[in-house]
């Protein structure tokens, strides 16, 4: 397509045909496929010439950020949600480092909350994972040096009740909308791969160009592998039975408006609840089981956050309606039994999205970098 043809085609996450292709693509092609964008065809009712076409449209035009194999991550790196005390003459340059200068740093927000609360002076939140066999509080203790924190807190996840994204296909949610059974919860120990595997996935992961999408996305990814298409997908297939392969996904541009004006979201709150302790699974399967819910889990905050366990994060693009979204999920928790000592909502604010590195050689090339750095001032 030239120029002249891709400003003909309609690229905003509204129009019609392309809602149709994004209720699909952005996160409902589970696992590995040989064939991402036929699947995508298949499932949404387009043409598959015309998926391809919209999709790199969107690509093209910032709508969609990037195309990409997603890895459950879980299963192949230490990782922790991480909240940083920061003086607030640091916290800008705290954002920057993390979200340019730290490839495993993946989330990086800054966020408040409504009222002064139990950790409201956390205000900068990142996702951090280190590969197997590195320590997440080395590498947080650097950061923390560099950017000038003060404290930090590792939160990792005991258990994954929701993950996924859907911000179209969420749109029309109604409050309260839930499936028909709770959440079965998804563990996060670690698999080991052996040379081929780690190979076939370090070039399985990275964001598809625009001349990849299209029928065969996966032939120089063999290439740079250094294996046949044939046996790279084989390889891919075993990773998914090994569920270290998460969903093939088009992500959009949530936080910042397209060309002409249109957001994608304008809230996401992460919601905080404090549930009995031994209740931590069934309270997160009922979290989990709310469509709203793009992410869930089980994780402990500990007395800085009033004994949190269970965390989530819900988006929107009016901030009455992602509250209405949780004033009905505490409803339900109150019907079926489940007692929150404590509760809140840290809305997010400036934020950068990237996936998370995960290649034990790029993290032993980053330290090596940084040891002798005292601060990035």
């Amino acid at each position: 397509m030239n120029a002249e043809t891709i400003s003909m085609i309609p690229t905003e996450h509204s129009d019609p045909i392309n809602a149709q292709i994004l209720a699909i693509s952005e996160d409902l092609v589970a696992g590995f496929q040989s064939q991402p964008f036929q699947v995508i065809a298949e499932k949404s009712g387009v043409p598959f010439d015309t998926v391809i076409e919209r999709i790199k449209a969107m690509l093209e035009a910032g709508v969609i950020r990037r195309v990409r194999q997603t890895l459950l991550s879980t299963k192949l790196a230490h990782g922790a949600l991480v909240a940083w005390r920061v003086p607030e003459e640091h916290l800008n340059a705290a954002f920057d480092f993390m979200s340019k200068n730290d490839p495993f740093s993946g989330h990086v927000v800054i966020r408040s909350t409504d009222t002064e609360v139990s950790g409201s002076g956390y205000r900068l939140w990142t996702t951090l994972k280190v590969p197997v066999g590195q320590s997440l509080d080395h590498h947080a203790t650097v950061l923390k040096r560099l950017v000038k924190a003060e404290e930090y807190l590792l939160m990792p996840a005991n258990g994954v009740f929701a993950l996924g994204v859907g911000h179209v296909r969420r749109k029309t949610l109604e409050p309260g909308d839930k499936t028909d059974e709770p959440a079965v919860m998804m563990t996060t120990a670690t698999v080991e791969l052996n040379e081929e595997e780690w190979k076939v996935l370090l070039a399985l992961k990275e964001e598809l160009t625009l001349e990849e999408i299209g029928a065969n996305p996966w032939q120089g990814r063999a290439e740079q592998a250094g294996v046949s298409l044939e046996r790279f997908c084989e390889v891919a297939h075993e990773l998914n039975r090994k569920k270290v392969i998460g969903r093939f996904s088009t992500f959009l541009e949530h936080v910042k408006p397209s060309a002409s004006g249109e957001r994608v979201t304008r809230f996401n709150g992460l919601f905080h609840w404090a549930v009995p302790k031994g209740r931590e699974i069934e309270a997160g399967a009922e979290v989990g089981r709310h469509y709203c819910m793009t992410h869930c889990y089980w994780r402990e905050g500990g007395p800085q956050f009033g004994d949190v366990n269970i965390m989530g994060v819900v988006h929107g693009t009016e901030k009455a309606r992602v509250l209405e979204h949780k004033a009905a999920i505490d409803r339900h928790l109150e019907s079926v039994g489940i007692p929150v000592s404590y509760t809140n909502v840290f809305w997010g604010g400036r934020s950068e999205i990237k996936p998370s590195e995960i290649s034990p050689k790029v993290y032993q090339e980053w330290h090596a970098r940084y040891q002798d750095v005292t601060s990035i001032d």
